[in-house]
């Protein structure tokens, strides 16, 4: 999927057949924040005012904006998988940690 980039943020664009409309959300925060229109021109418009929407909300409430991605993420992998992981880990020298991140770094790239 690609996506609209605003100020950090990821749009979603989808189509409602039912509704003939465009419409989509901010994505990867844990709020809710929708947009719609007619034309993908007009939906990237939408999306960029719900952020700055947004984001003066959380300005005025003195809430903190959720941020897209912090940088790190928690994942269940099973004891079994996990014990592999490290062990092979250890074997090239590597915490398990930055071996993750390079199995996660070469597959994301290959893909880009």
């Amino acid at each position: 999927m690609k996506y609209f980039n605003y100020k950090g943020y990821q749009g979603s664009v989808k189509v409602n057949v039912e509704d003939n409309c465009l419409h989509g959300k901010i994505e990867f925060v844990s709020d809710l924040v929708n947009y719609e229109a007619e034309t993908v021109e007009q939906l990237e418009k939408e999306f960029r005012l719900a952020v700055d929407s947004y984001l003066e909300t959380c300005k005025e409430t003195g809430m903190e904006p959720k941020k897209p991605f912090k940088g790190s993420f928690n994942v269940r992998i099973g004891e079994e998988l996990h014990e592999k992981a490290a062990k092979r880990a250890g074997e090239i020298g590597k915490s398990l940690n930055d071996y993750i991140k390079d199995i996660v770094k070469k597959d994301t790239e290959s893909h880009a």
